[in-house]
């Protein structure tokens, strides 16, 4: 109990810290904003210098003063999926799909609870039974976006504090990943792009007392309703002692994640499935699937947007696995985004 509540200050403590950082950020473009505004409708100072020469620009703008700007509210769902139309013509993203994406150019505070209570113990076919997994975990992720003239980073730091089957608890290998998303390969609706990878040690009573490294990549898109992509991770040492039986080998095996939401209509509400990452064990050259649910509740607010979920686990395929194999995983989260 005594490092649980020193991990939820040092979570805490690390969440304030950039949340702190963040605020500045928002509130300078928030006034940025409302620099240059028209009878409602508002229009960033740099667009503005960039168009006014061209012609009929006059016009337009004597045609939008007569339009008064349209509220974002959870409340409105005909008005919310208008906009939504209207962000995708336009080639880009509404604030309810944003808050699903996490390679979106945004601020973002991830609080997560994930508890996986019991685990398949078969024989596997080396002749053991199957190991299990840790008990449970409190997950910390945040990104910092770093928009740049020709691409974008975007850092990410994710802190687990695990408790497995012998009572032990600590953090696990902190992770921090750097996503850089070329202009060219941003398409406003999507976007794909690659990155380093960092593992840094963690308590060796539930992962590995030492560094790692790797690389992910993600592509991504939106259409209508439908959100979806596919993130690939492969590191090398920190080998997570729960995901692979003790080898020599110090590679971790290939992670595979699809991304599938789905809006049910412009309420807010959503259904997914879930944070499943599919394992490709280089070694024995074996699979492991997942499968999961998750339904989750969008709210966009004009500070920036909250996603609340829960989430159902469990293994598909996992018998010629040789690592632990999830009977049921249950998972409660809580993100709050800040577009820049």
């Amino acid at each position: 109990m005594r490092t649980r509540i020193q991990a939820f200050f040092v979570m805490g403590a690390a969440c304030l810290l950039l949340l702190g950082a963040a605020l500045p950020a928002w509130a300078q473009g928030q006034e940025a904003s409302r620099e240059v505004s028209l009878k409602g409708f508002q229009v960033d100072t740099w667009d503005l210098l960039s168009v006014s020469h061209q012609p009929g620009f006059a016009a337009a703008l004597d045609h939008t003063a007569k339009e008064p700007r349209k509220a974002v509210s959870n409340n409105a769902p005909e008005a919310e999926s208008q906009d939504s139309q209207e962000a995708e013509a336009e080639g880009g993203q509404d604030e309810q799909t944003k808050a699903l994406d996490s390679t979106a150019t945004q601020w973002s505070f991830q609080f997560a609870y994930q508890v996986m209570p019991d685990y398949h113990q078969d024989t596997m076919d080396n002749g053991e039974v199957r190991p299990v997994g840790s008990d449970d975990y409190w997950q910390l992720r945040v990104l910092v976006p770093v928009a740049l003239k020709h691409l974008t980073i975007l850092p990410r730091i994710t802190m687990r504090h695990y408790k497995n089957a012998q009572g032990d608890a600590g953090f696990g290998n902190t992770e921090v990943f750097a996503l850089i998303i070329p202009k060219f390969l941003d398409w406003g609706t999507g976007r794909t792009g690659a990155g380093p990878l960092v593992t840094l040690p963690g308590n060796d009573k539930v992962a590995r007392d030492e560094w790692g490294y790797g690389f992910a990549a993600a592509a991504v898109n939106s259409t209508g309703p439908w959100f979806y992509g596919l993130l690939f991770t492969q590191s090398w040492r920190s080998i997570d002692p729960t995901a692979l039986p003790p080898g020599g080998s110090n590679t971790n095996p290939l992670g595979i994640a699809p991304i599938v939401n789905f809006r049910l209509g412009a309420s807010g509400w959503y259904l997914g499935n879930g944070d499943m990452v599919i394992r490709y064990d280089w070694s024995t050259k074996k699979w492991y699937v997942p499968i999961g649910v998750r339904f989750g509740k969008v709210f966009v607010q004009d500070y920036g947007t909250w996603n609340f979920y829960g989430e159902y686990q469990t293994s598909l395929l996992y018998k010629s696995y040789l690592g632990p194999a999830v009977k049921n995983s249950f998972r409660i989260n809580l993100t709050f985004t800040i577009p820049v």
